[in-house]
């Protein structure tokens, strides 16, 4: 049976829950003020806390794997049961593994996270093009062929970013405009309401200059919440990508732990912010 192309079960999970991405990041501070002991056992019932306070009500749950590998192949264990945990909720899963290489390794990463008879598959993954664009082809041919997402980075929010991501071309573009077309162009090869192939741009990049109407593919914009961002600087740093954009917050939501209740009343006043900009912006625009 043919699975749904990603970018079509996307555009349906936020048409019913809204675009706000949650993601479930158990740093070692988030643990100790959840009181929680610093273990797996720690790890296992913070993460799994979470994903039920969370995955009935929004579109995408995004776990960090960095913070399930440091505790090798038992918080690997306790991945695959979030990644479940998501899906049982009815949400769409985004794995934070940024994962980019070249040959068989590249394809090594996409039996891993984007084939479905893999324990780690997940509904997508962010990766790194910073190996050429082309280097992603077997993520992206692995995605199209399971109905899953890749969402590329492009304009990231840390200060390392500008140096390689604002570096211009021989040809005038900067490199992260280079991607921002090379995903264009892979979506504009899928039909239906949204391509399967987004872009990861920070939401506290500030004014930038690079253009995202064209992508046809959603935009996961991490840094609501605790890294400055609020709903309100969405319109000026995405513009006429506004109804794409999938804004994501952490710690804001899971700082209101340990009660479940909390984290979902944390999750809904952010949503509602978002929600209620978003369609201010896009009745204003004609959308």
């Amino acid at each position: 049976m043919t699975r749904p192309a990603f970018g079509a079960r996307l555009d349906a999970a936020v048409a019913a829950r809204g675009p706000l991405v949650v993601g479930i990041d158990p740093h070692l501070p988030l643990l100790r003020a959840w009181g929680l002991p610093e273990d797996v056992s720690g790890l296992e019932r913070f993460a799994l806390t979470a994903v039920e306070a969370v995955a009935d009500r929004v579109a995408v749950v995004k776990p960090q794997s960095a913070f399930f590998e440091r505790f090798g192949s038992r918080g690997i264990a306790v991945l695959e049961r979030v990644l479940a945990a998501v899906r049982d909720a009815g949400a769409l899963s985004l794995l934070d593994v940024k994962r980019g290489d070249i040959g068989s390794t590249v394809v090594g990463y996409a039996g891993a996270y984007l084939d479905p008879a893999s324990p780690l598959a997940a509904d997508a993954i962010t990766a790194s093009p910073y190996l050429g664009f082309g280097s992603l082809r077997p993520l992206l041919d692995a995605a199209y062929a399971n109905g899953r997402g890749v969402f590329v980075l492009a304009l990231t929010s840390n200060p390392e970013g500008p140096a390689v991501q604002r570096a211009v071309a021989a040809d005038g573009r900067t490199v992260a405009q280079t991607v921002l077309d090379e995903v264009a162009a892979a979506n504009a090869t899928e039909g239906g309401p949204l391509g399967s192939v987004g872009v990861v741009v920070g939401a506290t990049v500030g004014a930038h200059g690079h253009r995202l109407d064209h992508l046809h593919g959603p935009v996961l914009a991490p840094g609501l919440g605790a890294q400055g961002a609020g709903p309100r600087d969405l319109p000026a740093v995405f513009g006429p990508a506004l109804p794409w954009v999938l804004p994501a917050v952490s710690r804001e939501v899971l700082g209101a732990g340990p009660d479940p209740a909390r984290v979902r009343a944390a999750t809904g006043r952010i949503a509602a912010e978002v929600s209620a900009i978003r369609t201010s912006r896009m009745a204003g625009s004609g959308r």
